[in-house]
């Protein structure tokens, strides 16, 4: 038997401060905080769970990879994210032209270094307003 792997159950990023990352994700980014375990904390996104982890010892630190964040909207969404504090750091641009739609992103990180990105796949010849 050959097992298919498909569904992601659950992300973790490591994380300086705990307390700190839940007002990001939670207020920042306004994902919804599931429950807190020690120095372990979760929030879901949209059925997949987010896992912050309290390195024990700060230098250890190492951010790794980037979660992209799909999104109907991605001006929209950059806008209101950068009304909350969020701190970008390019501006939205195009990634990839695709046979059925174009692939937008626009990049940040969160308070430990750990990579975050906004995603639209848009129709063909969009181009976001510009500021």
């Amino acid at each position: 038997m050959t097992v298919a792997l498909a569904r992601l159950g659950q992300v973790a990023f490591p994380t300086s401060d705990v307390e700190r990352s839940e007002v990001f994700y939670g207020t920042a980014l306004g994902l919804r905080k599931m429950y807190r375990y020690g120095d372990l904390t979760f929030f879901d996104c949209a059925g997949v769970r987010l896992l912050l982890e309290k390195v024990h010892d700060p230098a250890t630190l190492v951010p790794k990879g980037i979660l992209y964040f799909a999104v109907a909207d991605i001006a929209l969404a950059r806008k209101d994210l950068a009304s909350r504090g969020v701190k970008f750091n390019d501006e939205i641009h195009l990634i990839a032209r695709m046979p059925d739609h174009d692939l937008w992103m626009t990049f940040f990180d969160d308070p430990d270094g750990n990579g975050l990105a906004l995603m639209m796949e848009a129709p063909k010849g969009y181009q976001p307003p510009r500021d």
